[in-house]
């Protein structure tokens, strides 16, 4: 039995290799814009969530209190960008989504509560989240408030969130 002189197929194997090799390539390449825009979808879901669940419980508390007007009826609140060091990297925004939506649970008793006693309410809001840690995703973060602000029935807080570092 004779072996065939491979020579003659050189030029064949070539053109399939590349041609597997372009298949390949076109996969991943693929793949990932898949998994880029199914990404942006999944944060952009995440967001809107987040802004359905604060609706509900603003129309909750807009419909307890609509007659009075000097009562907090809305809590927003907005994350700063903490201090980033070379080297570390940007917060994930499903992150601070997740980190804002468990802290608005904790200012939930806020609701309600008279404007003009904002100052005792306000320390007590300090004295309960400033430097309170939450754990995501197996991480720890902590929360820093940086300003609260009081208008129209509205309160603001801006906080900073940074991960946490035992001493």
């Amino acid at each position: 039995m004779r072996i065939p002189p491979f020579h003659r197929y050189r030029r064949f194997s070539q053109i399939t290799a590349v041609f597997v090799v372009g298949m390949v390539v076109g996969g991943v390449v693929y793949n990932a814009i898949f998994h880029m825009t199914y990404n942006v979808l999944w944060l952009q879901n995440q967001d809107l969530l987040l802004q359905i669940d604060q609706y509900r419980k603003d129309i909750q508390t807009l419909k307890k209190y609509n007659n009075s007007s000097t009562v907090i009826r809305e809590i927003k609140l907005r994350a700063e960008e903490g201090k980033i060091k070379e080297g570390e990297p940007v917060m994930d925004p499903a992150i601070v989504k997740e980190i804002i939506s468990k802290m608005s649970k904790d200012l939930a008793p806020m609701r309600g509560r008279s404007m003009f006693e904002i100052d005792t309410d306000g320390k007590l809001a300090r004295l309960l989240l400033d430097g309170k840690i939450y754990i995501v995703r197996e991480k720890e973060y902590a929360v820093r408030i940086r300003t609260m602000l009081v208008m129209e029935g509205v309160l603001q807080i801006w906080v900073e969130i940074n991960p946490y570092k035992r001493s």
